[in-house]
């Protein structure tokens, strides 16, 4: 590819800090890998964040709110949608670089590098495109040392300002990586000094020279971090490879701070130190100085100013987080001096007990001087084992200006390069974990609350395709919010952050998404606005709307650390039992109708507006009886239409000990009747309203100390109906909570009194009457004893007609007694326990 020569002996300038890269290596699943790839990139232009001060371990909280891909923003939202930018002809957009004015978006691609307008809001288009192809013969001679023909494209590993008039870039060019210079003005590629692109084995501009991490060869057996391009009497410099100073390193990351003249290098390799552990990976930082031109005899075009410590990102009783997935640099707060430069990194585990984990730790640059400014292990060259060193110390291994020592000072930081000492993380401990989620990026920023304090907000993009967004505080991380970005888990190249348009630009395999970092207009009412404790939102009282905080001039309502609704929003509005904010002239809220026959199955739907909080149903003329009524898992309500449960329904949520009505229901008989069906019931949108003070509708204030109630659903009372329509057999069902749970019976349920005193009288007239009927049946049987008896007949004059029965054994005299009692009784067969049975208690008619 042919381009316009730059002029010999131009010197170039960075004039802006860099952001971290990828590898100039194709992916796994994507393009293979390259190992001739740049993989260390410049430092970060990352905003500022404040140091939270962590207790030792702090566990993931959940999320609070979900926001699916392009959910609908409330009808007086104007908030910027998350917006996509995918095109058939522009693929593997990975490298993502934002320019000065903030209004362009440059993108590194396959074969290509594209220039997006991102000046209007919930926009991005293509404005230019530079197409940078491998040629035929560069194709062929890729295949010819047995690459996959997928892996031999452009693939676009470096995208970085080199002045303000100028990009400089480098793509793995079909496995022979190559550097070229873009012109922004007519964005075409330009030459350097030697008319033809550069070797690009690992290149990355800072302060107008390239630092780089790579490996010099297809096998990735010789690991270098080198420097080109070199000003004035510096000589470009790389490790030296013999040494052993890197064992399989995976370069990640790399930071420039000027003040000290120092670059940093993040990345994970094998810790030879753990001997007794086989293939054991640890997360490393390492450091040259800037300054640094190489030794006069020993060390000649070598490195004297590099050193290594181990970042240890572990909780307390856990095994170590010991993979380095991401890191970016915060630098310090406004009038902060550098050691509060803050390092955040994302932190996979090697071990089974931690799988699926990921954990974010925070490193303090003031303690990694503080490490390399103490002692350091010496290696054995024959034994190749570690050892910490007991002698003084010839020399501080790291300190600039080393390249001006003698040979002897030489020779000991040539030995002495790995700190004794880890680098532990702010507050000796996690910043977060995640159990279920793996990070593969992140970004910061530092904002100002309306309160005036400083407060560090994290975004992690996970794998699953969810953006999570979350605030540091002193009692713990709290979850704000998670945006799905994809449809589908696809690899993500890049994050990049930009503080002024309040967005975040995703790069991926597919394309380019545009991602607003604050959802305050979602938040219907002060109260929500409060409970989502985002520093990026309050309220605003004269709009009555939940805004950005940086719009709000006087009275932002904001609660961060506490989310005190009740304080906050200023409620003091009279409020009745039910907890609804509204004049006592008005019985109940008016609310969604809901017309239904009777017998059918109706379900009402409560709006999720957070998942921290409990929901339960209420009615405003009592109980819900669990006789009745059953609460999901999904805290949906269903229950059989009848007259004794039409009327109004509230769907009511509790959270950080505020409650809010988020729902109101009108069932009603539909006129006409008809058959039993099935009604479903969900509100448009949530149903509470913001008062003139701000509090969502149903708004009740809570004791702070008091603790929250349960997730039960309560009794109702239902209208008065005649006893003999009521069903006193009924089966009481259990009630189950949005947790799954039995929901207890609640109090103040309907009294049955009537009822009891109508089954007890009808019980006593029923006993009343059976008593009257044995008592005239025994008078019967005595008065017939009474009368006169006529002599009964000798057995010799009975005859053979008075022989003895041969099955109950009676004479005939009682045989004529009993059939003479059988006469009085109507002749009707003894019964007892429900069988016919004879006077020998067994059954009649059966031999014995």
């Amino acid at each position: 590819m042919r381009g316009r020569e730059i002029p010999a002996g131009r010197k170039w300038k960075n004039s802006n800090s860099l952001k971290s890269n990828d590898a100039m290596t194709p992916r796994s699943g994507d393009q293979g890998k390259c190992l001739n790839t740049l993989l260390f990139t410049c430092s970060s232009s990352s905003p500022v964040s404040q140091t939270p001060r962590w207790l030792p371990w702090r566990s993931f909280l959940p999320v609070r709110r979900s926001w699916p891909p392009d959910s609908p923003s409330p009808p007086v939202a104007q908030v910027d949608r998350l917006t996509r930018f995918l095109s058939p002809d522009v693929g593997n957009t990975s490298m993502l670089l934002l320019s000065f004015d903030k209004d362009t978006l440059f993108v590194g691609a396959r074969d290509a590098v594209i220039s997006l307008d991102v000046s209007q809001p919930g926009a991005m288009e293509m404005k230019r495109k530079l197409d940078w192809i491998p040629s035929s013969k560069d194709l062929d001679d890729c295949s010819m040392k047995g690459k996959n023909m997928t892996d031999c494209p452009n693939f676009i590993r470096v995208l970085q300002f080199l002045n303000s008039t100028h990009l400089y870039t480098c793509g793995t060019f079909a496995f022979s990586p190559r550097c070229t210079y873009i012109d922004l003005q007519t964005f075409t590629s330009a030459h350097g000094p030697s008319g033809k692109p550069d070797e690009g084995r690992g290149r990355c501009p800072s302060d107008g020279e390239l630092y780089a991490g790579t490996v010099a060869d297809y096998q990735g057996n010789r690991p270098v971090i080198s420097r080109y391009l070199s000003q004035g009497s510096r000589l470009d410099l790389k490790l030296d490879d013999t040494l052993g100073w890197l064992e399989d390193p995976t370069f990640i990351s790399s930071a420039f701070i000027p003040a000290q003249k120092k670059v940093y290098f993040f990345f994970s390799e094998e810790g030879r130190e753990y001997d007794f552990i086989e293939k054991f990976t640890v997360s490393r930082i390492a450091q040259v100085c800037t300054s640094d031109v190489g030794g006069q005899r020993t060390l000649q075009r070598r490195w004297t100013t590099f050193a290594k410590a181990q970042l240890l990102c572990q909780a307390e009783h856990e095994l170590p987080y010991n993979v380095l997935q991401d890191i970016i640099t915060l630098p310090p707060p406004e009038g902060a001096t550098d050691d509060e430069t803050l390092f955040y990194g994302i932190f996979t585990s090697q071990w089974s007990v931690n799988s699926g984990r990921s954990a974010v730790c925070a490193f303090r640059l003031g303690d990694i001087r503080a490490v390399f400014s103490g002692n350091y292990k010496v290696l054995n060259r024959d034994t190749l084992r570690w050892s910490t060193r007991l002698q003084e110390k010839v020399a501080n291994p790291g300190e600039c200006g080393l390249h001006n020592a003698s040979d002897n000072t030489l020779r000991f930081v040539k030995e002495n390069f790995l700190a004794d000492d880890s680098v532990l993380p702010v507050g000796r401990g996690l910043a977060l974990v995640s159990p279920d989620q793996r990070y593969s990026k992140v970004a910061a920023q530092r904002t100002r609350g309306a309160n005036g304090r400083d407060y560090t907000v994290l975004f992690l993009l996970a794998e699953s395709g969810f953006l999570h967004k979350a605030v540091l505080l002193a009692q713990g991380p709290h979850v704000i919010e998670e945006v799905q970005v994809f449809q589908q888990p696809q690899p993500v190249k890049n994050l990049l952050l930009s503080v002024s348009k309040g967005v975040a630009f995703v790069g991926t395999s597919e394309g380019v998404l545009r991602v607003p970092v604050a959802n305050c207009s979602h938040y219907w009412s002060c109260a929500e606005c409060v409970l989502a404790r985002d520093p990026f939102c309050a309220w605003d009282p004269a709009r009555q709307a939940c805004a950005d905080v940086s719009s709000i001039p006087v009275g932002a309502g904001q609660d961060v650390e506490g989310a005190n609704v009740m304080e906050t929003c200023e409620v003091i509005t009279p409020k009745d039992k039910f907890g609804q904010h509204r004049p006592p002239t008005v019985p109940c809220p008016p609310g969604e109708q809901v017309p239904v026959s009777l017998n059918e199955v109706v379900t009402l739907r409560c709006p999720e507006v957070s998942k921290r909080a409990s929901l339960h149903w209420e009615r405003p003329s009592g109980q819900l009886s669990p006789d009745l009524y059953l609460q999901l898992a999904d805290s949906s309500l269903h229950f059989l239409a009848t007259p004794a449960t039409l009327g109004h329904y509230l769907c009511v949520s509790e959270e950080s000990g505020y409650r809010q009505t988020l729902a109101v229901y009108v069932v009603k008989e539909r006129s006409g009747g008809g058959g039993a069906t099935t009604q479903t019931a969900a509100p448009t949108r949530p149903a509470g309203q913001p008062t003139s003070k701000g509090a969502g509708l149903g708004a009740e204030p809570s004791s702070k100390t008091a603790s929250p109630k349960p997730t039960a659903v309560w009794g109702v009372e239902a209208p008065t109906a005649p006893t003999t329509a009521r069903n006193l057999t009924a089966v009481k069902r259990p009630q189950l909570t949005g947790g799954g749970t039995l929901a207890p019976l609640g109090k103040g349920g309907r009294s049955y009194l009537g009822e009891l005193v109508a089954v007890s009288v009808m019980l006593a007239l029923s006993l009343c009457v059976i008593l009257a009927g044995a008592l005239y049946g025994l008078w019967q049987r005595c008065r017939g004893r009474s009368t006169p008896q006529v002599c009964p007949r000798r057995d010799s004059e009975a005859g053979s007609s008075q022989e003895q029965d041969p099955l109950t054994r009676n004479s005939p005299r009682a045989a004529g007694t009993a059939k003479q009692n059988d006469l009085q009784h109507s002749k009707a067969p003894v019964v007892k326990n429900g069988s016919p049975r004879g006077s020998n208690g067994h059954l009649p008619n059966t031999p014995i």
